[in-house]
């Protein structure tokens, strides 16, 4: 078809010239011709107007999908801070913002805050007294959405976690004694929300005789159990079970070889001692008061014997029983003693009140029978001590853990391990679970 004049079509979309230029058709150059001539400008106005809306909204969309996601991550750091600061039981804060951390919730940086409540601050297990709360909060910088809201952001996640039941404050030692735990007469044994082990392979391992009662969360022996219609313990009796370690095993204070103290010191009225090396007996008499001032006492082949109605007390306290050859150092607290001492919170017998040489022959008789005015915060580890114990409070904030070759309670006994303050460790294999 020719391209010469009068031989276009207003529908055609090109053609091609004679000199082979290619050229719109009229009705198209009439349109660019009209938008070029368009001095209206209505839809610029429209989109500039719609514009902001339509960036705020991509923009608020795609910070609500960031906003979820470190939700989500946050969630993480926090349910896994809380299993492990409850499975650890001791250091609660530094276990769960080690965790934390490592999700890249460090406490006190980048806008991050890690709080560790033990029992929680709210919720179903507030009133828990071992339950861990972890609760994570950071604030977000807005973008796109700043255009529109000027209030911060914060992200929280919260997690609750609640040991499950392996947590011990009894335990004894020796792997074949008859009877290596015995509760006898009338007396009652209340360990609370805690477990009582026995390493003994015997039958029976653990005896509750006469019309003695105990009442624990958990009983646990390697052997067999007998008085099991005295025992009450929710997480049942179990028997056949593998031996559990003493969490001490490897505490072990260098004893120096000098004395500080050669002769025997009777306490009468009010006294007050020093941390040191005591060579000669320490004996309280009734009516008497002693102070001990924080730190390591060390009782090398001597004795400390407390009489009733005597009182003792001691922070930051751990009392080390050593010697050698047939003379080692022994304890005899008497009935209605007046006795609170509490462990170190760190240093080499961080959590231990009482500490007795592994060395000393199995057997070796500690008497610790104060009754309900006898209280140890922290544990008593006296691995080869054939112990004879009365004494506790039991109150929800109490920390006591007592550990020996053999165990006999000679009184009533109410035991409580709410320990995290006192950096304690944990018996038996602690496990957690997420509850919240």
């Amino acid at each position: 078809m020719s391209c010469g004049k009068g031989g276009r079509s207003r529908f055609w979309k090109w053609c091609t010239s004679c000199n082979g230029i290619r050229t719109t058709t009229p009705y198209i150059e009439s349109l660019l011709q009209r938008f070029r001539r368009d001095e209206s400008g209505s839809y610029v106005i429209v989109a500039a107007v719609v514009m902001p809306a339509l960036i705020g909204v991509a923009g608020l969309g795609t910070e609500a999908a960031w906003w979820l996601y470190k939700h989500r991550d946050m969630q993480s750091a926090a349910d896994s801070g809380a299993v492990s600061a409850a499975t650890a039981g001791i250091n609660l804060a530094a276990e769960a913002n080690s965790i934390t951390a490592s999700y890249g919730y460090a406490n006190g940086t980048n806008n991050v805050t890690v709080a560790v409540n033990e029992p929680p601050s709210s919720g179903n297990y507030k009133s828990t007294p071992q339950a861990v709360e972890v609760v994570i909060t950071q604030q977000q910088p807005r973008l796109f959405s700043s255009l529109f809201l000027n209030d911060p952001v914060f992200i929280r996640a919260r997690a609750v976690a609640v040991p499950n039941s392996g947590v011990g404050c009894v335990l004894a030692l020796d792997l074949a004694a008859s009877s290596a735990v015995v509760a006898s007469g009338s007396n009652n044994l209340n360990l609370i929300n805690c477990n009582l082990y026995s390493d003994s392979n015997a039958s029976p391992s653990l005896t509750v005789n006469g019309s003695a009662k105990v009442s624990a969360n958990l009983v646990g022996a390697v052997g067999s159990v007998s008085g099991t219609s005295n025992i009450t313990a929710p997480n049942g009796i179990k028997t056949g079970m593998r031996p559990v370690s003493d969490p001490y095993a490897n505490v072990t204070p260098t004893v120096p070889s000098y004395c500080d103290h050669n002769n025997k010191i009777q306490v009468k009225g009010s006294t007050t001692l020093s941390p040191g090396i005591y060579c000669g007996d320490v004996s309280v008499n009734a009516g008497a008061a002693l102070t001990l001032s924080s730190g390591i006492y060390y009782f090398n082949g001597a004795n400390l014997s407390v009489a009733g109605n005597a009182t003792v007390t001691g922070s930051g306290v751990t009392l080390v029983f050593t010697g050698s050859g047939s003379n080692w150092g022994t304890a005899t607290i008497g009935s209605n003693a007046n006795v609170t001492l509490t462990a170190p919170t760190s240093g080499v017998t961080q959590g231990i009140v009482f500490y007795g040489d592994r060395r000393m022959p199995a057997g070796t008789p500690f008497n610790l029978e104060g009754g309900g005015t006898q209280n140890f915060g922290g544990a008593i580890d006296l691995p080869k001590a054939a112990l004879k114990f009365a004494g506790g409070n039991g109150t929800t904030t109490s920390c006591t853990q007592v550990i020996a070759d053999t165990i006999t309670f000679t009184g009533s006994s109410s035991i409580q391990v709410n320990c995290a303050a006192l950096g304690t460790s944990a018996i038996g294999n602690q496990t957690a679970q997420l509850v919240e």
